[in-house]
């Protein structure tokens, strides 16, 4: 198991408690050490591309003093390094990444407005991160559609067939071994397919629906076999669902331990790092935890 710090990010808000609680929980199941940040804001007229974040002090801290008193009876053996940082969060808290596991973050913090669903804080860190981020959502999100057929722990993951990541599966993988959890394969396709044929003008495709839908079923289960093989105790169910994958990743994250989500990888037209549609999307609407999972190398 890796020694790298699962590291949470505090500012004294709930939504920060409840991902300190998350990490935790993480952290033990890993056996790596707690590293609990709070990034102290600069002020208005900082310029933060000068300095990104000051030396590390920890004296005089009243949100980590708050973090220590509610650690003190349940850290049990953890070891917990309580750091502070000035600067940006949107800048810091991505930079934490490269020499950690996991870094876990709030859907919001004490900023911004009431109303908004994720704060620029968490959208930079799981944009950004080298690391795969996890953001605890406010609890009592509403999600439609029908909840689990089966009961118990389940991780949801999505794969998209045409560009799969494999970084991506294996940490689904690996978060349902820890959490004697099953997977949940969503695996979306686009549907109905229509074809131009004249200015105005739609046809329905001459492709079966049936068709469509056990190919890539096929496909995915041939991604997914390698990382079922590293953890044949998980088990597995994949979907090969019709339309809108978020809509699908939403819906499936009733009542589930995580919904795991990949970042797009950068492209020759596009260097800057994006998340993609489907995971913003996953990450402002769903009901469970989310990780965002950075994309591994290029395939050679």
């Amino acid at each position: 198991m890796s020694t790298a710090p699962v590291i949470a990010a505090v500012d004294g808000s709930d939504d920060s408690l409840r991902a300190l609680d998350w990490a935790v929980d993480a952290a033990r199941r890993r056996a790596a050490p707690l590293r609990v940040v709070h990034v102290r804001q600069y002020a208005a007229w900082g310029q933060a591309d000068v300095l990104v974040a000051g030396p590390p002090d920890t004296e005089g801290d009243p949100v980590l003093d708050e973090v220590r008193a509610r650690l003190a009876d349940s850290a049990g053996n953890l070891a917990v390094e309580y750091v502070a940082l000035e600067g940006v969060p949107g800048a810091v808290l991505p930079e934490l990444g490269t020499d950690a596991q996991l870094l876990v973050l709030g859907s919001r913090g004490r900023g911004g407005f009431a109303s908004l669903l994720l704060g620029s804080n968490g959208l930079a860190a799981a944009r950004d991160s080298e690391c795969p981020v996890v953001v605890v959502p406010r609890p009592g999100r509403e999600v439609h559609g029908e909840g689990p057929a089966e009961p118990g722990p389940r991780v949801v993951v999505g794969l998209h067939v045409d560009s799969p990541d494999d970084r991506t599966l294996a940490f689904a993988f690996a978060e349902a071994a820890l959490r004697a959890a099953r997977v949940q394969v969503i695996a979306a396709y686009p549907w109905p397919v229509q074809t131009w044929t004249a200015p105005g003008q739609l046809v329905p495709p001459a492709i079966d629906q049936v068709a469509v839908e056990s190919e890539t079923r096929t496909l995915a289960e041939g991604f997914l076999a390698p990382h079922h093989g590293r953890h044949p105790e998980v088990r597995v169910a994949t979907e090969a669902l019709p339309g809108d994958a978020a809509g699908h990743l939403v819906a499936a994250s009733r009542d589930a331990d995580l919904v795991v989500v990949g970042r797009h990888r950068r492209r020759l037209l596009a260097p800057a790092r994006m998340m993609g549609s489907v995971t913003q999307a996953v990450l402002l609407h769903a009901a469970s935890p989310i990780a965002v999972v950075p994309p591994g190398p290029p395939q050679e």
